[in-house]
C-alpha cells in the first residue's frame, strides 16, 4: 500500500512537472509567433509602398541619371491631372535654374507650386514639354536614379512603422550611428530623440503616429541631410514647427543648401526671403521673378503677400 502510494505521489510529480514544462513551451512557442506577427505588421507599410502599382513606367531603353552640376530646365510643360486637358495646371511653362541656385515658389494656394515638385520627381509625367537635369530628360531616365539625386522633404512626411534609425537612414541605408546621429543632431530631432527610453531604437507607429508634427518634419529633414543629394526640395518643410524650432533649424538648412541647386515651397515668406531668387506662381503661370528685394520694389503680389504677414523670424536685411 505504501509503495503504491509512493509510486502515485511520483507519479503525479513527473505529470506535473511535464504539465508546467509544457505549458512553458506552449507559452515560448506563443511568444515567438506573436513577434513574427509584429514583424509581418511592420514590414505591411513597406510591402504595400512597394506593391502600389506605379502609373509612371521607366522606357525600355532608361539610362542612369547623371548629376554634375544639378542644372534644371522645365520647357514648355503643359501638365494636367487625368484626363482633363481642358483644366491645364500648366500650359506653355518654363523655367530655368542654374546649377546651384536656391529657388523659393511662392504665390497663392493651388497656383502648381506642389504640383511642380510631383513633376520633377516623375510622380506623374507632363503630357508636353520635357524636364531637364543636366541636359538628361527625366522622362529617359530611370526613376530609381532620379529619387536618388533628389532630397524631398513634404510637408507631411512619410514614416514607417519601424526606428527612428531605420527612418533616418532610409535614403542612406548603410549609414552608419554616428552619421544618423549627426544628421539627426543637424536637423534638432537629436534634442528628442536622445530623452527617449529606446533612443534611435523607439519605432515611431504608423506613418509616424507617436511623434508630433513638428518631430515628424525634424526626422525627415535629417533623412534628406544624411541623404546628402546634390538637388534639394523643401515643400513647406518647416510648417509643423514653432518659431524658435523653425529659427533653429532654418541654419542647419541653410547649411543643407550650400553647393545644391534648391528649391524651396513656403507659404510663410520668412522661410524663403534670404534665397537666391524668388517665382511667384498663378494659375500654373510665372508671374514675378527676382530677388525679394526686388519683388519688393515692384509692389505686386509678392510685395502684398509679404506685407500681411508680419511673423517672419528671418532678418532680410
Amino acid at each position: 500500500m505504501v509503495s503504491h502510494d509512493m509510486v502515485s505521489i511520483a507519479g503525479m510529480i513527473f505529470t506535473f512537472t511535464y504539465i508546467n514544462r509544457t505549458t512553458d513551451t506552449i507559452f515560448e512557442i506563443s511568444s515567438i509567433i506573436r513577434k513574427y506577427e509584429q514583424v509581418f505588421l511592420d514590414a505591411a507599410p513597406m510591402i504595400e509602398v512597394l506593391n502600389t502599382p506605379n502609373d509612371i513606367e521607366d522606357s525600355s531603353n532608361a539610362q542612369k541619371l547623371i548629376v554634375t552640376k544639378g542644372h534644371i530646365a522645365l520647357k514648355q510643360l503643359e501638365f494636367s491631372y487625368g484626363d482633363r486637358v481642358d483644366e491645364y495646371i500648366f500650359k506653355g511653362l518654363s523655367i530655368d535654374i542654374p546649377s546651384g541656385q536656391r529657388v523659393g515658389l511662392a504665390g497663392p494656394s493651388g497656383g502648381g507650386k506642389t504640383t511642380l515638385t510631383k513633376l520633377l520627381l516623375r510622380f506623374a509625367d507632363v503630357q508636353a514639354g520635357e524636364i531637364a537635369i543636366d541636359g538628361q530628360n527625366i522622362a529617359q531616365v530611370s526613376q530609381t536614379s532620379l529619387r536618388q539625386n533628389i532630397a524631398y522633404v513634404p510637408q507631411d512626411p512619410f514614416l514607417f512603422h519601424r526606428s527612428l534609425r531605420e527612418n533616418i537612414a532610409y535614403g542612406k541605408p548603410k549609414a552608419s550611428d554616428k552619421q544618423i546621429i549627426e544628421a539627426a543632431k543637424q536637423a534638432h530631432a537629436w534634442e528628442f530623440i536622445e530623452k527617449l527610453p529606446n533612443g534611435l531604437d523607439t519605432v515611431v507607429g504608423e506613418r509616424g503616429v507617436k511623434l508630433s508634427g513638428g518631430q515628424r518634419q525634424r526626422v525627415a529633414i535629417a533623412r534628406a541631410i544624411l541623404k546628402d543629394s546634390p538637388i534639394l526640395v523643401l515643400d513647406e518643410a518647416t510648417s509643423a514647427l514653432d518659431s524658435e524650432s523653425e529659427s533653429m533649424i532654418q541654419l542647419s538648412l541653410e547649411n543643407l543648401m550650400k553647393d545644391r541647386t534648391c528649391i524651396v515651397i513656403a507659404h510663410r515668406l520668412s522661410t524663403i526671403a534670404k534665397l537666391d531668387r524668388i517665382i511667384v506662381l498663378d494659375r500654373g503661370q510665372v508671374i514675378e521673378d527676382g530677388s525679394h528685394q526686388q519683388l519688393l520694389s515692384d509692389g505686386k503680389l509678392y510685395a502684398s503677400l509679404w506685407h500681411r504677414q508680419s511673423d517672419g523670424f528671418i532678418d532680410t536685411k
